[in-house]
């Protein structure tokens, strides 16, 4: 994808986003950390080598100091570098250069960028590149995080190590199963090298929803690095699997292979149950009643409790989606709950293993992503319940003006300062009949001028795709309860707009 030189000068004189919002000041947050010298940024002679057509550009962002970056990818622009390399050699130096252990803090800054990249195809072409440059100055943050808590970066490899074409799915399994690094590093680069990419994405959906570690960030990586990945092109994918393997690999403790731990109690259980799938259980009956009773059994039961009843529902016939409706509204109807970053990412997990159950080939997969989906919910849950009493299904609307940009306005002041009260304005809003488009625009908008870290982004995404993915008559339960991260028109405007501006001007 390549934005004509025509919406750059749009994005500057027709931004909706108007010049009065964007009295912003400098970038305070850049001043108290330290600084990093030319040395700090270049690569070791062992690291990992991209191609040669997106190397430079790749350098450019990881070598350039975090003060200039934006200006210098903006000169790039300038002179015709398309969006789809500046995404790609962004993603590249994330995994190239930020270790994906955690998988989650730093590491955002990888997990973010299909995240940046939905907001910017999803929005009007004056906006686009708003969350690309924001993405661009997060990794630098990272990757300045990165530098200081040791200094990671992805090494060749030894080529004489890879394993066989011939048995390269066995040697794959054999080493993710023993939890070998090492093993599965090399297996990985034969299995990119060699196998087709649908045949690879169904093994890393499968490996990245076995176990219940990083509160869900395993599956999310998949899930973007798979999306990311349709975007730059298949030939850019053994850096970024590489980086994957390992993140699913991360655990503390002994080796989950030869251990029992909480975290895979669900997985290995559930992986038992993949053959009492009645036949042709992809397909039944939409029922709503199930959705809430399925609803109530995530509201107490455990997560085993929540895999069993999930089977009880497709083997009496019920199809897939009034599970997935009631994964996707209890998801939300926990933010209400108890706000907070486990509780988002009960929403950007379900996004994330609803898309790999979507797009992965193998039936087995797919109903190990459908328990694993629903046993997962529980553990998000945790001792929450009674935090605060929020359903998805008893949402009261509260009075807003019938004109609609009237009641945008006020859904979008009241997120500041009463979460609940925007949550009925948004069933109200949506109830009267008004477009959900815009809704979703306006809050796309807000994130772009307000958003302030990785999961404004990944939350905004995940909610705002899945409310299609959510079945009509729950849609707008799922919206208004989804709510509570969206950002709203009083919050803090953040800092990178303006800089944005001048730098594409």
């Amino acid at each position: 994808m390549n934005f004509p030189n025509s919406n750059r000068r749009a994005f500057l004189q027709r931004s909706a986003l108007g010049a009065g919002a964007l009295g912003l000041g400098e970038l305070s947050f850049i001043s108290h950390l330290p600084a990093l010298n030319a040395e700090d940024l270049s690569l070791p002679k062992d690291a990992v080598s991209l191609r040669p057509d997106i190397e430079p550009l790749t350098r450019l962002i990881e070598e350039t100091a975090r003060e200039t970056l934006l200006e210098k990818v903006a000169e790039q622009i300038k002179a015709g570098t398309s969006y789809q390399d500046i995404l790609s050699a962004l993603m590249l130096a994330g995994v190239r250069n930020i270790q994906p252990r955690p998988v989650g803090f730093k590491f955002h800054a990888v997990l973010v960028v299909h995240s940046a990249h939905l907001a910017s195809i999803q929005s009007p072409s004056h906006e686009r590149w708003l969350p690309i440059f924001w993405a661009l100055d997060y990794f630098k943050d990272s990757q300045a995080r990165d530098i200081r808590e040791g200094n990671w970066t992805m090494k060749a490899l030894d080529e004489s190590k890879i394993p066989s074409t011939l048995d390269i799915t066995s040697s794959f399994r054999a080493a993710m199963d023993e939890w070998n690094e090492e093993a599965t590093d090399f297996a990985t680069a034969g299995l990119v090298r060699s196998a087709g990419a649908g045949q690879v994405f169904d093994l890393f959906a499968e490996y990245g929803c076995r176990d219940y570690r990083d509160i869900g960030h395993k599956a999310i990586f998949v899930a973007n690095s798979w999306r990311t990945l349709q975007v730059i092109g298949w030939r850019h994918a053994e850096p970024i699997l590489r980086s994957l393997a390992y993140a699913l690999l991360q655990h503390n403790g002994t080796n989950p292979g030869h251990a029992n731990h909480p975290a895979d109690r669900a997985g290995r259980q559930n992986q038992e149950k993949l053959s009492l799938f009645r036949k042709g259980w992809q397909r039944g009956r939409i029922d709503d009643k199930a959705t809430l009773d399925f609803a109530e059994q995530l509201r107490h039961g455990s997560d085993l409790d929540a895999s069993d009843m999930a089977l009880e529902l497709i083997n009496a016939n019920i199809d897939p989606q009034s599970i997935w409706d009631a994964v996707f509204n209890f998801s939300g109807e926990l933010l209400g709950r108890h706000p907070g970053i486990v509780s988002l990412h009960a929403i950007t997990t379900s996004n994330a293993l609803h898309y790999a159950y979507q797009h992965c080939q193998k039936e087995m997969t797919r109903k190990k992503l459908l328990l694993q989906a629903c046993s997962f919910m529980p553990l998000f849950r945790g001792d929450t319940l009674n935090q605060q009493e929020h359903r998805f299904d008893q949402i009261q609307p509260e009075t807003i003006p019938n004109n609609q940009t009237e009641a945008l306005e006020s859904i979008f002041s009241t997120l500041d300062t009463s979460k609940q009260s925007a949550a009925a304005k948004v069933f109200q809003y949506l109830e009267q009949g008004h477009s959900p488009e815009q809704l979703m625009n306006t809050a796309r908008r807000y994130l772009f001028l307000k958003g302030s870290n990785s999961h404004d982004y990944k939350f905004a995404s995940a909610v705002l795709e899945d409310f299609y993915h959510v079945s009509p008559s729950w849609r707008h339960h799922y919206l208004a309860a989804s709510v509570f991260h969206l950002k709203g028109s009083k919050s803090k405007t953040n800092s990178l707009v303006e800089r944005t501006r001048t730098a594409l001007s």
